[in-house]
């Protein structure tokens, strides 16, 4: 099976070389179910967009990808297909992975001339396999990079919100993403102790969908789940809290029984009842984290807290819950969204204290 994968990445060709001049040769990626972010040195994050891709069947040609594909899905006739790629933070294909970076890429460093190194720093989630790392690494190489690094996306994020993991006191970051959810305890360079979920924002959403077809016999698309999450999503409800209290949204969609098209006015305390069970899910596997590190080390988080990062950081109050759950504090970084890129772009300042970071990980 791997050797098939390989062939068939072998085939597909694309001059990532020729993208880069002097001075640009280091790439940070990070490459996720939800979103793909590209960070390039010197310029910082030049392109944040969905890991979607639209492919014309009968033409046989890409129509779209990132966020002119997000908005095919569930609108796209038979002929066009809309892909995600990525599955739980890992590849599940191959060939359309690599065609939706090479459009990313041609997107944001278009008409630079070639160079002959390039490095390339990958963000993955702490709970891939030896077999899923060598298969990302690939599709990079199979572009042209010739200097690849796997980095896990919590050391990532850390590195990219500027925790000090160099030093013997230890910090924790969870990163709750679209595909996973990562929970590491870091000092000394390396991963002491740490919990890869494949649960997290597209759970989320999943929750939201049933939750309306239970309660409201009303059928929702994705993307109608992904922005009730976005704008009146909460995880913790406090009554003093104007939102909580007045804010509303209107949901569209079909009737289960009539087929017809309808619209419910929505309220955060009934998208905080669809995602409860989802979101404590997470928080016990950041539970499980703490309990697994030593005391000394837990001692530390005790005093420094916990950093949240990703996408689901931004969910209202998702740091208040953690913090009433576990008796810490919880803060949200303020580039949450980016810190995974950020810390894999920066990363590449220090080869030395890259290699290390990427090799110091216990299972």
């Amino acid at each position: 099976m791997w050797k098939l994968i390989l062939a068939k990445l072998k085939s597909i060709r694309f001059d990532f070389l020729g993208f880069f001049k002097f001075g640009s040769k280091d790439v940070g990626i990070d490459l996720g179910t939800a979103n793909t972010l590209i960070y390039v040195k010197n310029r910082g994050i030049v392109l944040s967009q969905p890991s979607v891709i639209a492919v014309d069947t009968h033409a046989k040609k890409i129509l779209a990808v990132g966020t002119e594909a997000k908005k095919m899905v569930g609108r796209a006739p038979k002929h066009i297909k809309v892909i995600r790629p990525l599955e739980d933070g890992v590849i599940s294909n191959f060939e359309m992975t690599v065609e939706m970076l090479r459009e990313f890429l041609s997107k944001v460093l278009a008409g630079m001339s070639r160079f002959s190194r390039i490095r390339v720093v990958i963000g993955v989630p702490s709970g891939v396999t030896e077999v899923e790392k060598r298969a990302v690494e690939e599709v990079v190489r199979s572009m042209g990079a010739r200097d690849v690094y796997i980095l896990e996306e919590p050391m990532a994020a850390a590195i990219g919100v500027g925790l000090p993991i160099d030093g013997p006191t230890g910090c924790m970051v969870a990163d709750v993403g679209g595909g996973t959810s990562d929970i590491a305890v870091i000092a000394l360079e390396g991963i002491v102790t740490s919990t890869s979920l494949r649960h997290a924002g597209d759970k989320l959403n999943e929750a939201i969908v049933a939750y309306m077809r239970k309660n409201y016999e009303l059928h929702i698309g994705d993307n109608m789940a992904e922005e009730l999450k976005i704008q009146i999503g909460c995880a913790w409800l406090d009554p003093r809290d104007e939102f909580v209290r007045t804010a509303q949204y209107s949901v569209s969609g079909r009737d289960i029984v009539t087929g017809l098209p309808r619209t419910y006015t929505i309220t955060p305390a009934e998208i905080h009842d669809a995602m409860s069970e989802s979101l404590q899910i997470i928080v016990d596997a950041i539970k499980t984290t703490l309990e697994n590190a030593p005391p000394a080390i837990a001692a530390d988080i005790a005093n420094t807290g916990i950093v949240l990062t990703g996408g689901g950081a931004l969910i209202r109050g998702i740091d208040r819950l953690i913090a009433e759950e576990t008796g810490l504090r919880a803060f949200v970084a303020e580039n949450a969204l980016e810190a995974v890129a950020e810390g894999t772009g920066t990363s590449l300042s220090n080869i030395d204290k890259l290699q290390r970071y990427a090799s110091n990980s216990t299972k």
